[in-house]
């Protein structure tokens, strides 16, 4: 090894010792470790995507857009601004579509322009929702069918927890209900245990690419033997800054419920959620679970449910035994008759709960039955009434908060935020933000002891006009989950959404560099 290779190697090494080498913090949300020290730092861009949220004409559709106040070095610079998107695609031999179709032409579309990223996706939409200040909430309606999908950017003081939701009631129709969905930021992977192709549902995923290229996805469904032939789920184009429908009941010849929907990306991001619609049983939106783990909580089980059903999937090589516990206001219990599920490998189980809560809002934990650990993913369809008073929403699994959750549009009224502390004992702080219309923000600290669910009555802004975000912060003890339920009934329908609230991910950890040059010493 001659001197100019040795001297090339000790620039490389010294390099390296100055900017730092540290490792991310897991899925399991473990601390980072690091060579170097590593702090966290507020992230400098989010990106938010909502899909286009009815095909009703008597749909009317309330978008919220808040960043949580009070992030630490953040700076004073940044937007943060919702934009519309094209909501359809459509074959060549078609007129366009302007979202009224979207259930009659099954969101297939032209491939030619969706391959080139042109077409109806191909020019920025315009402004829809822009952000003011941090920690005021601001809200726009649409109303009928035409209401947009919509793509967005925050960045700066604007990008850390920036949070968007849309709530859209239906009041009557085979759709009728209350949809409710926070926005989601890309990704190229998503699961959504608990959709359905029987005749009695309209099941859409809906897929939003925020990019300046196309994207294209696959969409597989796996039902209680496996997955289903659904060959023309595979290559689905995605054009720039289009939101595209798929109806699931077109992928596959078979009438299935209790499906688990697969969403990847061969190319490119999207946002994905399922629009879930039952004839004479409501309608919501059923959001992606979280990645699969060994143990999953699934928050927020209404006190009033006439019954719950829920529905996992194994995706590894191992079948999963799981145990099956209800985790209520006064501690963990199994459910007489239902203590476990077991889970083929790459198949879809579900297990009726019925109304499992008995008068008190409740949380589900699935955990290992045995010594095998297997992840699963999983999702709860609740409902709430009967006959034709019934109302349905979907709780999807999801993360403890590390640091930070916010959800946005809770009302004066209607609002049960449901706390869930597994293990040990929690202590967390809620801050309810000014109202987007007026309102000073308020503040209440929670005790949520181990192994129960404490469902409160949010504090409210003193002076509330219009709506606002909630903000939950864990201050010691375990980890917390939670969830959102939102009441908007209407003509004795008894119509609500559950949006869980997972981490805001409003932090990266960031190594500290620190001149090492010592190790230069000694080469000649």
């Amino acid at each position: 090894m001659n001197r100019t290779t040795l001297s090339l190697i000790a620039v490389a090494t010294a390099l390296a010792a100055v900017t730092g080498v540290a490792s991310m913090s897991g899925p399991d949300g473990a601390e980072p470790t690091a060579t170097a020290q590593v702090l966290p730092r507020p992230v400098e861009r989010s990106s938010l995507l909502c899909p286009a949220p009815s095909v009703s004409d008597v749909a009317e559709t309330t978008y919220t857009s808040v960043t949580p106040a009070g992030t630490k070095d953040a700076g004073t610079d940044g937007a943060a601004e919702l934009r519309e998107s094209t909501v359809t695609l459509v074959d060549d031999d078609k007129p366009k579509d302007d979202g009224k179709n979207e259930e009659k032409d099954g969101g297939k579309g032209s491939g030619k322009d969706a391959e080139k990223g042109e077409g109806q996706g191909g020019e920025q939409g315009k402004s829809f929702l822009t952000l003011k200040d941090p920690g005021t909430p601001v809200s726009a309606e649409a109303g009928g069918a035409e209401a947009p999908a919509l793509v967005g950017t925050a960045t700066g003081r604007f990008a850390p927890g920036w949070t968007a939701q849309q709530t859209t009631t239906v009041p009557v129709g085979g759709g009728r209900g209350v949809l409710g969905v926070s926005c989601t930021a890309p990704d190229t992977e998503f699961w959504f245990p608990g959709a359905s192709t029987q005749k009695s549902r309209q099941d859409y995923v809906h897929l939003t690419n925020p990019d300046d290229s196309a994207a294209v996805v696959d969409v597989e469904l796996y039902g209680k033997d496996g997955l289903l032939k659904a060959e023309s789920g595979e290559g689905i184009p995605v054009p720039a800054r289009s939101s595209v429908p798929v109806l699931l009941s077109t992928l596959t010849g078979e009438a299935a419920d209790n499906l688990t929907v697969r969403v990847a990306t061969r190319s490119g991001r999207v946002g994905a959620a399922v629009r879930a619609s039952d004839d004479g049983g409501g309608s919501d939106w059923l959001a992606a679970a979280a990645d699969p783990a060994a143990r999953v909580v699934l928050p927020g089980i209404p006190a009033d449910a006439t019954d719950v059903r829920v529905v996992a999937f194994a995706p590894g090589a191992d079948d999963a035994e799981l145990k099956v516990q209800l985790v209520g206001a006064d501690g963990t219990i199994i459910p007489a008759g239902n203590e476990t599920l077991h889970v083929k490998s790459g198949m879809t189980a579900a297990l009726d709960l019925g109304s499992v809560t008995r008068g008190q809002a409740g949380s589900l934990l699935l955990s290992p039955a045995g010594s095998r650990a297997t992840p699963v993913t999983a999702a709860l369809r609740v409902v709430r009434g009967k006959g034709d008073k019934q109302e349905l929403a979907f709780i999807p699994a999801t993360g403890k908060i590390e640091s930070r959750a916010t959800v946005a549009d809770n009302r004066a009224k209607g609002s049960t935020l449901s706390l869930t502390a597994p293990g040990e004992t929690a202590k967390v702080k809620v801050t309810a933000s000014a109202g987007s219309d007026g309102g000073e923000p308020a503040e209440e600290t929670y005790t949520v002891k181990g192994g129960t669910t404490l469902a409160v009555t949010p504090p409210v802004p003193a002076g509330l006009k219009g709506s606002y975000a909630l903000t939950v912060e864990p201050q010691s003890g375990g980890p917390v989950h939670a969830a959102r339920m939102l009441e908007l009934p209407e003509d004795g329908v008894p119509m609500f959404t559950v949006q869980t609230l997972p981490d805001d991910r409003g932090t990266v950890f960031v190594p500290k560099a620190r001149e090492d040059l010592s190790i230069l010493g000694g080469q000649d």
